[in-house]
């Protein structure tokens, strides 16, 4: 789990640094697609995965408000803190909590039930999703994207 959790954070670090070449206009481009913006796009991977820690941590889940961060290092600024809150509960994670529950209310008021797993696994999946909007956007920006290659980063040491 926690490899998948260091590839997310270092390939988000990696667009962040891709993203520095960009006037800020073409940061907050409403494009077809995803969230509407690149900058709008990185708030919400970080905002999602410290939301969903947050609750299976039982710890209030207080939404940020997007309009607070308009440029790109305001939001690393907040991915900095979010990460800093999100990495002990990863790097403490354990098999036992896999299958424990999560409540999580829907919009007919009642509560679905997922595995920690599951949620974590989500977390995973989510931003996945949106380095690949990520990267479509790149290619009609006219740059390369950055790797999305799991292998190769370092992240898994071989025992030779």
């Amino acid at each position: 789990m926690e490899a998948w959790f260091r590839y997310n954070w270092m390939v988000r670090d990696q667009w962040y640094q891709w993203c520095e070449e960009l006037p800020h206009e073409e940061l907050i481009r409403q494009r077809t697609g995803g969230t509407g913006s690149l900058l709008k796009t990185f708030f919400h991977i970080a905002d999602v995965e410290w939301s969903w820690i947050q609750q299976l941590q039982g710890k209030p889940d207080e939404l940020e408000d997007y309009e607070q961060y308009q440029t790109l290092e305001r939001v690393k600024e907040l991915d900095r803190r979010f990460r800093a809150e999100v990495e002990p509960f990863v790097k403490e994670w354990e098999e036992s909590m896999e299958t424990r529950p999560h409540y999580s209310g829907n919009a007919e008021g009642d509560a679905d039930i997922y595995s920690w797993g599951e949620v974590m696994r989500h977390i995973i999946a989510h931003e996945i999703h949106h380095i690949g909007q990520l990267s479509v956007w790149a290619r009609e920006i006219g740059k390369p994207p950055v790797s999305a290659n799991f292998i190769g980063k370092g992240l898994i040491k071989p025992r030779v």
